[in-house]
């Protein structure tokens, strides 16, 4: 009597790998903002120019979201992933040599360049070697590890910069992503079928999924550029985005300028927001199966989530400004930042049954929306706490609208219809 063979799980490395990556690039992309101070005192950079240095990283990551997304669905992922994560810490590393203003700008420019399109291929990833009912949930356990990364940045920075400069801090970063690389190469496989370790079970769960692996470049973008739901995507991205940003470059600057707390103190404080967002993406990740059991679909569960999250983010961060305490406002903004992030798996996850074989490209054309928000909030906010007196509550209330306005969209965001089917 024939035994049914059990499907191996090779395909959960995968997850290990996306996860360990989305957990470096944070640490990478967070850095910046801790050394902050430090490089505006060396350097003698004023608010406006340290916007300008945030804002170039968020340009070049989003003018090459589509191109990075896109060469995912044409190449496959695993020679677009090295060449992503070699580029990126070289760039970190080489943020540690720099002298002055322009140096720095540019610098930052082309570390944004190379870490464009990791997000987009590990989605890529997820869609070609995960069945569609694992695919939310591992979007939902990367971005909390990601963000838990970015989290734990601040705390590591002051502890390494207490033995270091802040420009060997960032050599120690830079090379952590060529160990990631090695392993990442020698591993993956842009087909799983053409994995030695899969068994033939595991094959035939991911057969279908397999069907989207490399060779997809010919992207319908009359389809996609006329798409409601794909604009809804884009609008609701640059929406969450626009306060996001504030998380990991202004905060340590506001909580020892604004807060009054010192250097050890502000790298306690900055972990709320990025720790509480983490526990929304895993809680959305995990929670957004039984709600879909609930309320009919996958896709009314998304919604729920949007526009639930939205509204959360916006009341949780008019909160935190209202509050005079330095722990009770960053719990407030640890909420809204957990608010923030029980959308993230849902819209990562429309991306991929939108985009079907080409999610690549358009779950990069939706990041490209958001880090246009990322080109805006920092210079927006240097600005307005420059010319203001050093007013960062103007700031905060620009975030509470723009979290209001994000709920605006998820309803109408339809994401059962795919982009080769419309």
């Amino acid at each position: 009597m024939n035994q049914i063979q059990v499907p191996t799980r090779s395909r959960y490395w995968v997850i290990f790998f996306a996860v360990t990556l989305a957990v470096l690039a944070y640490i990478d992309r967070v850095a910046i903002s801790q050394a902050a101070p430090a490089i505006t005192k060396d350097l003698g950079l004023s608010k406006t120019q340290m916007g300008a240095i945030f804002t170039s990283f968020a340009l070049a990551y989003a003018i090459f979201e589509i191109p990075g997304g896109w060469m995912g669905d044409w190449m496959g992922p695993r020679r677009v992933l090295l060449r992503i994560v070699l580029w990126w810490s070289f760039f970190t590393a080489a943020t540690g040599w720099m002298w002055n203003f322009t140096s720095m700008m540019v610098t930052r420019f082309l570390f944004g360049a190379g870490e464009a399109g990791c997000f987009p291929n590990l989605t890529k990833a997820f869609t070609t070697w995960l069945p569609p009912h694992e695919r939310v949930r591992a979007q939902g356990i990367m971005w909390s590890f990601a963000r838990w990364g970015g989290a734990f940045t601040p705390p590591l920075f002051a502890l390494l910069f207490s033995y270091m400069s802040w420009r060997d801090v960032f050599h120690v970063f830079g090379g952590l992503g060529v160990v990631w690389g090695f392993f990442f190469f020698r591993w993956y496989r842009d087909n799983p079928q053409d994995h030695p370790s899969l068994n033939d079970a595991e094959k035939a769960l991911l057969a279908d999924s397999a069907g989207t692996a490399s060779g997809h470049g010919d992207v319908p973008w009359r389809r996609l550029v006329t798409n409601r739901s794909v604009w809804l995507l884009w609008a609701q991205y640059f929406l969450i985005t626009y306060p996001w940003y504030f998380y990991i470059t202004w905060l340590p600057t506001y909580l020892q300028e604004h807060r009054g707390l010192s250097m050890n103190e502000s790298a306690k404080y900055a972990i709320f927001p990025l720790l509480f967002g983490g526990i929304g993406c895993m809680a959305a990740g995990f929670f957004s199966k039984t709600l879909s059991g609930w309320v009919g679909s996958l896709d009314r569960a998304r919604r729920i989530l949007g526009v639930v999250g939205f509204l959360g983010g916006s009341a949780f961060l008019l909160i935190s400004v209202v509050l005079q305490d330095p722990l009770y406002g960053m719990v407030a903004m640890g909420m809204a930042s957990f608010c923030n992030d029980i959308v993230m798996p849902g819209a990562w996850g429309a991306c991929m049954d939108i985009g079907g074989k080409y999610a690549g490209t358009l779950s990069g054309s939706m990041n490209m929306m958001g880090n246009a928000a990322g080109i805006f909030a920092p210079t927006i906010g240097g600005f307005i706490v420059q010319h203001t007196g050093g007013d960062w509550n103007m700031f905060l209330y620009t975030m509470v609208a723009s979290y209001f306005l994000g709920a605006l969209c998820w309803p109408f965001i339809n994401s059962n219809k795919k982009l080769e089917d419309a």
